[in-house]
């Protein structure tokens, strides 16, 4: 008897091991259904990482001291806050996108018009264009003001147009050979790796600088006539929310964006302080933007010049690439429809005149500074701080959030506003003092 009872509980054992294994199977299955049920590609959290380090590090890196020149060291209280609401932002940007169960939602403008209808789509449109041209035409600017400066003196000196004329063509090539977000990857990288080069010159050589000068430096607590620009160019150094639905949809495992946008916004954020701060103590209301403008000559201020240089046309890329994925599946450029080549042909032409109107703007806005806080004031405030925050409470309800998260959903939508609207009136004013002079 006792022999005849150990059978079953062996078999029952058995039985319930290959069941668990049959089970792993399915559940494996049924997530692998899940990860590809949207068309998400297969890039991996690395991916989503350096794209959004490249993206959103770079130049707001070189603009932040600046931004506490305008407003005191009152910006280390508004560059955490910055943080926060950027990550929390970037988190409920994508649930908006999956806000009707069983559909995904394409890209920013879609979410304003599911939450506010034509309106909706209409400003989302405006904001993500000038954005998304804006951003790219300033890359253009600067990397060809960083040739001028560079090749001065030399057979290689240029006017800034005819770098910017240079950049575009040269430019041209990878948007021609990327499909999507996921072949950006090693660029990416590349321009994160620049950012990080730049940052630790910033930070070695600024305070040797000042300790080498027998100038006194001066410092504010906070300067509130400058807190609108200040706050315009942090909230542009943490731009970028108009391409994460591509870099979400480029990832194979969609679940890993939250900690890809946490761990990319953390990692820029504290680059952001190891330049803010330190280019801030040494130069004070002197500091200039780009910070490396404020470093002395010499083969420090060189490396800096060349690696932002590096980093600026590697992120070009990303916006263009972007934004032709939209217009392409507006326009239903597919290979479905037009095949392999044909489809090529018609992604060359969207890229190319893409490519063109961003060198057109880049020879007739050149200043640098002001440029930034009016793209920072305009798009970012709104793109970053506003359109999420509203679209989000639209789309998912009120009444279903803790007091908490409202009361920082608030606080998000006040500091959104002041920066926008006061920020871009400075901005204008700026540029108009700009052009006059």
């Amino acid at each position: 008897m006792a022999n005849g009872l150990k059978t079953p509980s062996v078999n029952s054992e058995k039985f319930k091991v290959e069941q668990t294994t049959i089970d792993n199977y399915v559940e494996e299955d049924r997530a692998s259904s899940i990860v590809n049920e949207f068309g998400h590609g297969d890039g991996s959290f690395m991916t989503a990482y350096f794209n959004i380090v490249c993206v959103v590090a770079g130049t707001g890196t070189l603009g932040l001291p600046k931004a506490f020149a305008d407003g005191g060291w009152l910006g280390i209280l508004i560059l955490i806050l910055a943080y926060s609401m950027a990550v929390y932002s970037g988190i409920i940007l994508i649930r908006c996108l999956y806000h009707k169960p069983g559909h995904r939602l394409h890209d920013y403008k879609a979410i304003g018009t599911a939450a506010f209808g034509w309106p909706g789509y209409l400003v989302a449109s405006f904001l993500h264009i000038l954005n998304l041209f804006g951003c790219p035409a300033l890359y253009l600017v600067l990397a060809s003001g960083n040739m001028v400066d560079l090749l001065k003196g030399t057979a290689g000196e240029l006017d800034h147009k005819i770098w910017a004329v240079i950049w575009g063509v040269f430019l041209v090539i990878p948007s021609l050979i990327m499909k999507t977000l996921k072949e950006v990857t090693g660029i990416a990288a590349i321009g994160a790796l620049c950012t990080m080069m730049a940052v630790f010159v910033v930070l070695i050589q600024g305070p040797m600088t000042r300790n080498a000068s027998p100038e006194p430096v001066y410092h504010d607590s906070v300067i509130w006539e400058g807190f609108p620009v200040a706050l315009s160019t942090i909230a542009f150094s943490f731009g970028g929310n108009n391409t994460y639905p591509h870099v979400e949809h480029a990832l194979k495992k969609p679940h890993q964006w939250k900690y890809a946008v946490i761990a990319g916004l953390s990692t820029c954020t504290g680059l952001y302080f190891l330049t803010a701060v330190p280019g801030y103590w040494s130069f004070g209301n002197k500091t200039l933007s780009p910070i490396y403008n404020s470093l002395p000559d010499g083969i420090g201020r060189m490396i800096s010049v060349i690696v932002m240089t590096i980093h600026v046309i590697l992120a070009i890329p990303i916006y263009t690439t972007s934004f032709s994925l939209e217009f392409e599946k507006f326009s239903n450029c597919s290979e479905e429809r037009y095949g392999k080549f044909g489809a090529w042909v018609g992604r060359a032409i969207i890229r190319s005149i893409t490519m063109g109107i961003l060198v057109v703007l880049a020879c007739f806005i050149p200043f640098f500074d002001d440029f930034m806080g009016l793209i920072g004031s305009l798009a970012n405030c709104g793109l970053v701080f506003l359109l999420p925050v509203l679209c989000y409470l639209k789309l998912t309800g009120i009444r279903n959030k803790p007091w908490y998260e409202l009361a920082f959903c608030t606080l998000t939508l006040f500091l959104g506003i002041i920066g926008c609207v006061f920020g871009t009136i400075d901005s204008i004013k700026a540029l108009i003092e700009d052009f006059q002079a």
